[in-house]
C-alpha cells in the first residue's frame, strides 16, 4: 500500500469522524435512577442534573451518592449505544480498511 493510500485513508477517516461527530451533536439521552435525572449530550457531556427533594435530606447523602454514580453509568451507557449505532448507520470502519 502506498503513502498516498494511507493519506487518503486517514483523510477518510478523518472526514468519517467529522460527520459522526456532527450526527452526535443533536442526540441527547436523559437517565433517571432514585430521584436524580442526568442529561448528556452527544459529546458525552454531562449537561442536565436534577435531584428530587426528598434525596437532599442529609440522611440519605450515601443513597444520593450512589444515584448520581448509577445514573451516570445508565446515561453513559445508553449514549454510546447511540454513537455505536450512528457509527454502523455510517458503515463502521469496514471501508476504510479493505480486507486484503
Amino acid at each position: 500500500m502506498s503513502v498516498f493510500s494511507k493519506l487518503k485513508q486517514f483523510k477518510d477517516l478523518r472526514d468519517q469522524g467529522k460527520k459522526l461527530q456532527g450526527a452526535l451533536a443533536g442526540e441527547s439521552v436523559t437517565s433517571h435512577n432514585n430521584g436524580v435525572a442526568l442529561t448528556m449530550d452527544g459529546n458525552l457531556h454531562l449537561t442536565g442534573v436534577a435531584i428530587d427533594n426528598e434525596m437532599l435530606n442529609p440522611t440519605k447523602k450515601e443513597k444520593l451518592q450512589n444515584a448520581i454514580k448509577d445514573a451516570h453509568s445508565d446515561v453513559t451507557k445508553k449514549m454510546q449505544k447511540i454513537m455505536a449505532g450512528k457509527m454502523q448507520e455510517m458503515g463502521g470502519m469496514d471501508n476504510l480498511f479493505p480486507k486484503k
